[in-house]
Formats: structure tokens, C-alpha cells, sequence
């Protein structure tokens, strides 16, 4: 089965959510099944894409970061791309690009599964308080 599991972070990124995409990634790859990891170049030294243990990881570029979200102007394309190659998409809550990801894959009759890791609550702020109310669509 080709996986494709969507995420803001992953590794090297450390928290518990990169550590349990990444956990269940390789478990995946043990399975015998393709996983590849739809995720931000937070960092510009990482490299855009890339094989780690197995699990191919696309990083479209960061525009710029709004608190821990980031904007990706490349995402929909590379969401779009991969969904269409993938059997199962696996999305990864909170997450900016959450929205348009489901939509995508409901258009292309893709099966999504998600996960829910925890609520995003962002300081006051203009910019803070339209990415909230985006995050609760």
C-alpha cells in the first residue's frame, strides 16, 4: 500500500507528534507497505527531499511561520501530486493545510484517516487570531 502522511513537523523537528509519525512511518516500511512524509522545510538547511529509514520525505519551502504554523505556497501542488499517487492519506491535526488536504482527497475519493494530537491555541494577536479561527474550520 503507498501511504501518504501529512504533518507541519517531522524529523528532524523533535516533539512527540514527529516521534509517532515517525514511529509509525518505519513500522509502515516494516510491513512491507510505501510511506512517503508530506511535511514543511521548516529549516532551510534541510534538504527538500530525502530517504530517511525507508519513508521518502517531500518539503515544499516555508514562507514564513505564524507562530508554530508555517505557510507553504508550493503545498496544495505537492498535495496535490502525492495524494493522487497515494492509496490512503494520512493527515496529522493541527495543521494548517488540513482543509484543502481532506477536500483533495475527498475530490480524488482517497481515503483519509486522522489523527487528532492536540488543540491549537495561538496568543493574542490579529494574525494569531485568524490563523485560530482557520485552525477550528
Amino acid at each position: 500500500m503507498r501511504i501518504l502522511t501529512t504533518l507541519t513537523y517531522y524529523r528532524p523537528h523533535y516533539s512527540g507528534l514527529t516521534i509517532y509519525a515517525e514511529r509509525l512511518a518505519r513500522a509502515m516500511i516494516a510491513r512491507g507497505h510505501q510511506v512517503t512524509v508530506l511535511t514543511s522545510r521548516y529549516d532551510p538547511n534541510l534538504p527538500g527531499r530525502e530517504t530517511r529509514d525507508g519513508v521518502q520525505v517531500i518539503r515544499p519551502h516555508v514562507l514564513m511561520h505564524i507562530s508554530k504554523g508555517v505557510l507553504m505556497p508550493t503545498m496544495f501542488y505537492w498535495a496535490w501530486v502525492n495524494i493522487r499517487r497515494a492509496d490512503i492519506v494520512h493527515l496529522h491535526l493541527p495543521q494548517l493545510d488540513a482543509a484543502y488536504i481532506a477536500i483533495i482527497c475527498w475530490l480524488m475519493k482517497k481515503p483519509i484517516v486522522l489523527t487528532y494530537h492536540c488543540d491549537l491555541i495561538l496568543p493574542k494577536g490579529f494574525i494569531h487570531s485568524i490563523a485560530n479561527q482557520v485552525s477550528h474550520l
